[in-house]
């Protein structure tokens, strides 16, 4: 779990340094004058740049989960005996959500016992489950799993993720520069310099980028916690709470299998072990989620 995490704050950070970086070396300040920072050319240059990347991920978000999950989407035309099944389960629960587009079905060789969903948009989705959960889950426990997976893309998971990412890395951009504009120009007045020194003003720039995109990280993971257990009461919602209750009390028995393939991925799962580093966790503890459902 601390690997995960530790995996997912790493990534985070290495995104908005290496903005920063090319930033510096580009020599991209066009926000700074002679008479101080310029808020609004500021505001616009942070938020392309927050929210560019972002985005990216989540139109290439389809295409990166096959690619490091290995993930061998169904043709219903051709589909085996265990690929039907799979198939008939989500397109009805797809249809019951009144989805126009019916989600891509895709399954990936794993031990572990779990289940993602993602895709840009609900109607360009893919779910995709491990052989692991095929194996150890009976039908209604799957049933529920998938309708786990189906309120997150008709909740539009994915995107308003991609928002808040987007909005937290702007916000960081903006406020590091703010503040490494401050400092620098409090140590440029202590030298009797009349003005900064952009190779001080760009070392911390990037020091505060890591500060602010690990505080805007505690927003995000709770965020992400909020809508797992919105996503529990979907799939409760859809199958019914004994099966959704049954489901995650079985993940519970498996939280230690964990295929550590594409780290990034992690918090679309259904299921990720918790520890006491929960703040910075995408998902809550199982017993929490099993707990809230008990509580309907």
């Amino acid at each position: 779990m601390l690997k995960r995490i530790l995996l997912f704050i790493g990534t985070n950070i290495l995104v908005i340094a290496t903005i920063s970086i090319i930033t510096s070396v580009l020599g991209l300040h066009h926000y700074l004058t002679a008479y101080g920072i310029n808020y609004t050319q500021l505001a616009i240059f942070c938020l392309i740049w927050g929210m560019t990347g972002a985005f990216i991920s989540l139109l290439l978000s389809k295409f990166i989960a096959k690619m490091t999950m290995g993930v061998v989407t169904i043709n219903p035309k051709n589909a085996t005996r265990e690929e039907h099944f799979l198939l008939d389960i989500v397109y009805d629960l797809a249809r019951k959500e009144g989805f126009n587009t019916l989600p891509e079905v895709g399954i990936y060789r794993s031990p572990e016992v779990n289940a993602f969903a993602t895709g840009p948009s609900k109607n360009h989705a893919l779910v995709a489950v491990s052989s692991g959960l095929l194996v150890k889950m009976n039908r209604g426990e799957i049933e529920a799993v998938l309708g786990h997976e189906i309120s997150h893309i008709a909740n539009g998971d994915m995107v308003t993720m991609t928002l808040i990412q987007g909005v937290i890395n702007s916000f960081a951009l903006f406020l590091s520069r703010i503040a490494a504009y401050a400092v620098s120009a409090a140590l440029s007045r202590n030298e009797d310099r009349g003005e900064i020194s952009y190779m001080t003003y760009s070392i911390l720039t990037i020091i505060f980028d890591i500060l602010f995109t690990l505080l805007g990280t505690l927003l995000v993971a709770a965020f992400s916690r909020w809508r797992e257990y919105r996503a529990d009461r979907g799939g409760a919602k859809l199958v019914g709470r004994e099966k959704m209750i049954a489901a995650l009390k079985r993940l519970q028995d498996t939280t230690e299998i964990i295929d550590h393939r594409a780290p990034s991925l992690a918090a679309l799962k259904i299921n990720q072990h918790s520890s006491w580093l929960e703040l910075f966790s995408s998902h809550p503890p199982l017993e929490k989620r099993i707990a809230r459902l008990e509580s309907l």
